[in-house]
């Protein structure tokens, strides 16, 4: 079994603050340290599930934080990034059986992370066919896109509650819970003992998980917190301006919308 994880930073059991999730900052070893904890446990329960193979991708920020020699000896760790409008799923393709991802967030414009965000700090809201959604579910089409299903997410409950929403059969750890601009999280030994175990639960049940649901046609509404951002973003060929902070994007192409949101977001 090849199994493919996505790891990014800020549904980390404990993080509240940007601090803690940028290298330059003393607070940053320790979470740093909790990040690879839970990427190694999600690793552990696919071996124990019986994954031969694990690529795994540091997504996050330089995409250089995961510590490789706490990860099993079966992974490969894919770090930085290939400038391809795959972006946090660099690496993915169809010879992938399922897809993990660790440490996610809630979407921008919501409430249940206090680092909620989707994709750039420029972002207000991103919607697709009129609904807000999150960086999970960007990444979720990809694998979709490729035909490979998902089976686990770990993150804030916001998130977890809002992605069972969409795919029911998703397995999921809530790591945290926000309130404002703090939160609630589980003990970090806890929130990688539960990763493990769910991971390994999710990829032995005989039922997989079906594909995250791909529509015909994708609108996508940009909202973006300054209105010289929207109108940098109405110059790619396609996109329309509805008003001075916002752009919509349509195509049945899910590709074609990557590569318009890898040069506008």
């Amino acid at each position: 079994m090849k199994i493919y994880l996505s790891a990014d930073m800020e549904g980390t059991a404990g993080i509240i603050d940007w601090n803690e999730t940028t290298a330059d900052h003393p607070q940053y070893a320790y979470f740093q340290q909790q990040m690879t904890r839970e990427v190694a446990a999600a690793c552990q329960g696919a071996i124990a599930a019986g994954a031969t193979e694990i690529l795994v991708k540091d997504a996050h920020d330089s995409a250089r934080n995961i510590i490789p020699d706490q990860l099993p000896e079966q992974t490969r760790l894919f770090r930085g990034w290939d400038n391809t409008p795959a972006m946090m799923m660099a690496g993915l393709d169809e010879s992938f059986d399922g897809v993990l991802f660790t440490g996610y967030h809630a979407a921008a414009c919501t409430d249940t992370n206090p680092l909620s965000h989707t994709m750039s700090l420029k972002v207000q809201s991103l919607k697709c066919n009129g609904k807000l959604i999150a960086e999970y579910d960007l990444n979720a089409m990809i694998a979709a896109s490729l035909g490979v299903p998902v089976y686990f997410l770990s993150g804030d409950r916001g998130l977890c509650l809002a992605a069972k929403d969409t795919s029911p059969q998703l397995m999921t750890v809530a790591t945290n819970e926000g309130f404002g601009p703090a939160a609630v999280s589980l003990h970090p030994h806890t929130a990688a003992t539960r990763i493990r175990e769910t991971v390994r639960a999710a990829l032995q049940c005989p039922k997989p998980p079906r594909l995250y649901p791909l529509p015909d046609r994708f609108t996508f509404e940009i909202c973006y917190k300054e209105h010289s951002y929207a109108k940098r973003a109405s110059c790619y060929p396609g996109i329309r301006q509805l008003d001075a902070k916002t752009v919509v994007y349509e195509t049945k192409h899910y590709t074609d919308a990557l590569h318009a949101m890898f040069f506008i977001l």
